[in-house]
């Protein structure tokens, strides 16, 4: 099931400086939501598991039925809107784990993946949204009045933003010790800069919808993308330093300022 990835030196060299304990491994599967009893596999190849909950109270009463088993006692690796790469700190050491679709993604890319997993853990961001929000979450379920899928497509967008704020430092940096990753990073913003700017006439023609634009958006903020309004909002200070509870206030601005066109 889990087997030791063997890394390019420039990934081994992130993960020296931001996560050196950490594990890597390919999964042999892909999945959204590791069945816990095969996530608790993984006791065979690390020292301790300890499975993360959270308040019920956090939760809105509507919230996805995947979502409550999160918060709940089962060991969950892996919730939907992650990517290819996956990590956790539920587990001493942590582990980035590996999906098999990345079979086919080219390896600057892949290794770009990589090292950002690796970076978060060093950040010590929380594992997931939930983390993030915390109590404020019911706070922006009652701020967006979409379905609850949506909200939680919206609060994984606003968290993997906020995360972006700072991983993007770190991006930046290695234009001179990592140039093949900074090359990697910066090609990956490339690709994603027209799609950015068509946003606005996208969501006005309906093609997109908010939950899908607040996710490509967000997207592109670790790349140091311009944003178009509303989600030029989101690339500031003062999302970084006041995380949730801009969040929840950036939300009701956005919907309110749409229910009023």
């Amino acid at each position: 099931m889990f087997e030791e990835r063997t890394l390019s030196p420039a990934v081994d060299a992130v993960r020296e400086e931001h996560a050196p304990e950490a594990l890597v491994l390919d999964t042999g599967r892909d999945f959204e939501t590791f069945p816990p009893a095969q996530a608790e596999d993984l006791g065979l190849l690390v020292q301790s598991l300890e499975p993360s909950t959270y308040p019920a109270e956090w939760l809105p009463e509507d919230a996805p039925r995947l979502l409550a088993r999160y918060a709940g006692r089962d060991f969950t690796i892996g919730m939907p809107g992650d990517g290819s790469i996956v990590w956790t700190r539920q587990t001493r050491p942590p582990v980035v784990l590996v999906k098999s679709r990345v079979q086919g993604t080219p390896e600057p890319f892949l290794d770009f993946l990589l090292a950002e997993a690796l970076v978060e853990l060093g950040l010590e961001v929380p594992e997931h949204f939930l983390g993030f929000f915390e109590e404020a979450y019911r706070d922006l379920d009652a701020a967006v009045p979409l379905e609850p899928n949506a909200t939680y497509q919206i609060a994984a967008a606003l968290y993997d933003g906020w995360t972006g704020l700072q991983t993007r430092e770190v991006f930046q940096s290695w234009t001179d010790i990592l140039p093949e990753l900074a090359a990697a990073w910066a090609d990956a913003g490339t690709r994603l800069e027209g799609r950015v700017s068509e946003l606005p006439g996208a969501v006005a023609r309906g093609e997109t919808d908010l939950a899908d634009a607040t996710e490509l958006a967000c997207a592109a903020i670790k790349h140091g993308l311009e944003l178009p309004a509303p989600f030029a909002a989101l690339d500031t200070s003062a999302y970084r330093d006041h995380g949730p509870s801009y969040a929840v206030r950036w939300a009701e601005k956005t919907f309110a300022a749409l229910e009023d066109v």
